[in-house]
């Protein structure tokens, strides 16, 4: 069906209605604008020289709530993934647990691989695509047994898997222990839960894995995270960095877990740190737990090796 252009005009503009452009309200003033950096300048300097729009607001905003945490004692949680760790973060996030902003780790099975190796030779993170096809990816001895004596020793203590590695790699004495998050976190008595997905790490396929051992353990990690959840209540913070999957879906349990016992989960700040926003850290860790009141969520997109120096930079800058 063709058309018929014979009675079709142009809408005429002469009556729209306009404004007086300094009447408006804007949402970006001079005073936001980034500033030029001096070549001697100070910390401070620099933070104040950012432009204080979109990312960098949220990640003031995500400071301020970690230093009202601090003092009103509430736990501030790091879940994260082994990305973390092989972007060289640790020792940033050391200084940050002896500053008091960082009250708990919570990680992936993935974390204890990469920071066990860093302590005990210094390296990590395996060339895959090098080793996968000759089948040998994922075969380092010295892991896989430390990982897995460490779990089957936590199962027969009762203890959280978390703990029982850090415990195992401290009494080694290991050379690169001032670089390991989970040595400072066991001699600082900072709790580290770890949540596996069984077959998901390698040390799941050495000779002495021992399955009851890691399911044991991993799960009275989660209770022990539960419960650090339930102390969130009134002011605390929870930070997924680097973690798409496993601690998105634990956290999101837990909280339901606490609720579900009839304890008050509210006032909390959780924020979501990652190169992409994927569904689960958008949907499980910033939007449903601050539901209908409850809190707020905060999502800051890039890599972590530029966005958690800044926000350390930040923290350190009130301190």
């Amino acid at each position: 069906m063709g058309s018929n252009y014979d009675d079709l005009e142009p809408l005429e503009l002469a009556q729209v209605k306009t404004y007086p452009l300094a009447s408006r309200s804007s949402k970006v003033k001079l005073d936001d604008f980034a500033r030029a950096i001096g070549d001697e300048a100070t910390l401070g300097e620099f933070l104040r020289s950012l432009p204080n729009v979109l990312a960098v607001q949220t990640l003031r905003r995500i400071a301020e709530r970690m230093q009202r945490a601090r003092e009103l004692k509430k736990p501030i949680i790091w879940g994260m993934g082994g990305h973390v760790i092989k972007t060289g973060l640790a020792p940033l996030i050391i200084d940050l647990m002896k500053r008091g902003y960082v009250s708990a780790i919570a990680a992936n099975g993935s974390v204890l691989v990469h920071d066990a190796e860093i302590a005990m030779i210094g390296s990590t993170s395996e060339d895959v695509d090098a080793t996968l096809s000759e089948g040998v990816f994922g075969g380092a001895d010295e892991t896989g047994r430390l990982l897995n004596k460490a779990a089957q020793e936590g199962a027969a203590d009762q203890i959280g898997l978390g703990e029982a590695v850090a415990r195992s790699l401290v009494a080694m004495g290991p050379r690169h222990k001032a670089h390991s998050l989970l040595c400072a976190a066991y001699e600082s008595k900072v709790p580290v839960t770890i949540h596996l997905t069984i077959g998901g790490d390698i040390a799941h396929f050495h000779p002495t894995a021992d399955g009851s051992s890691l399911g044991s353990t991993t799960h009275t990690d989660f209770r022990l995270l539960a419960e650090l959840v339930r102390r969130m209540d009134g002011g605390g913070v929870y930070l997924n960095i680097g973690s798409a999957v496993v601690l998105p879906e634990v956290f999101l349990k837990c909280v339901t877990l606490v609720r579900n016992l009839g304890h008050p989960l509210s006032n909390i700040t959780t924020a979501n740190f990652d190169f992409i926003q994927s569904y689960r850290p958008q949907t499980n860790v910033v939007r449903r737990p601050t539901e209908k009141g409850a809190g707020e969520g905060f999502s800051i997109t890039g890599h972590h090796e530029f966005t958690i120096p800044l926000l350390a930079a930040m923290l350190l800058r009130s301190t």
